[in-house]
C-alpha cells in the first residue's frame, strides 16, 4: 500500500486528487494540508511514502516543504504539482530533492502512474529535463566558483599576480617566456571579465584571505 499525503491550498483540488488516488487499491491518502506550515508539522509525524505538493502555497513554497520534510524523512518521495510550467521552479524542486514534477492539467490516470513511479524510487524527469538540470548546475557552479573557468596554469598565474610579481618574474618562476605569460594574463582577464591587472591582484588577495578563514 502506497501511503500519500496531499498539500494544496485549494480544497477542491485536494478533494479531487484524494478521491482519485483513494479509488486505487494500492494507494491510501493518509493526510492533507493547505499550508506549508501545516504540511511541515504533519508529514514527519505521519511518515507517508509520497507527498504530493503544490508548488505555490499561501505561506511559502512546496519546494521549501519538500526540502524541509526530506531532511527529516530522506526516504520520502516528493511529487510536485503545479498549474504552470516553470523552469526555475522545476530546477529548485529538483535541487530540493523532488522525484517528479507534473502539471495539474495531467490526466487522472497519469497522476496515479506518477505517484506509483516515485513511490517505487524512480524519477519522473525525462532526458531533456535532466540535461537542462545538469546545464543549470554547471552554470551555478561556475557562478559560485569564480575560478571554475581557469586552467591550472592560469590559477597559478593569478596567485603569482596576487604576490605582486611582474610577467617576467612569473615567467622565471614558471619557466615560461614573458610573451607567453602575457598571453596567459590576457586570457585570465577575459575569463574573469576584468580590465586591469590590479583587479586580478585584488581578487587573488581576497581569495587568499577567504582560504585562510
Amino acid at each position: 500500500m502506497i501511503r500519500v499525503f496531499l498539500v494544496d491550498d485549494h480544497e477542491v483540488v485536494r478533494r479531487g486528487v484524494a478521491a482519485l488516488l483513494s479509488s486505487e487499491d494500492d494507494i491510501e491518502v493518509i493526510g492533507e494540508a493547505g499550508t506549508a506550515e501545516s504540511a511541515i508539522a504533519r508529514i514527519p509525524a505521519l511518515k507517508p511514502d509520497v507527498a504530493v505538493l503544490d508548488v505555490r502555497l499561501p505561506d511559502g513554497s512546496g519546494v521549501d516543504v519538500c526540502r524541509e520534510v526530506r531532511s527529516r524523512l530522506p526516504g520520502l518521495a516528493c511529487l510536485m504539482l503545479t498549474s504552470y510550467a516553470d523552469d526555475d521552479a522545476l530546477f529548485e524542486a529538483v535541487m530540493a530533492g523532488a522525484s517528479g514534477y507534473v502539471l495539474k492539467q495531467i490526466h487522472g490516470s497519469d497522476l496515479v502512474g506518477a505517484v506509483r513511479t516515485v513511490a517505487a524510487g524512480q524519477s519522473l524527469l525525462d532526458p531533456q529535463t535532466t540535461a537542462s538540470m545538469l546545464s543549470r548546475l554547471r552554470e551555478r557552479s561556475h557562478r559560485e566558483d569564480p575560478l571554475a573557468a581557469l586552467s591550472d596554469q592560469e590559477r597559478q598565474i593569478l596567485e603569482l599576480i596576487g604576490e605582486g610579481l611582474t610577467n617576467r618574474q612569473i615567467g622565471e618562476r614558471m619557466f615560461l617566456a614573458e610573451k607567453t605569460v602575457k598571453n596567459y594574463v590576457s586570457n585570465l582577464l577575459a575569463k574573469l571579465n576584468m580590465q586591469r591587472r590590479t583587479q586580478v591582484a585584488a581578487m587573488a588577495a581576497r581569495l587568499k584571505n577567504d582560504h585562510r578563514r
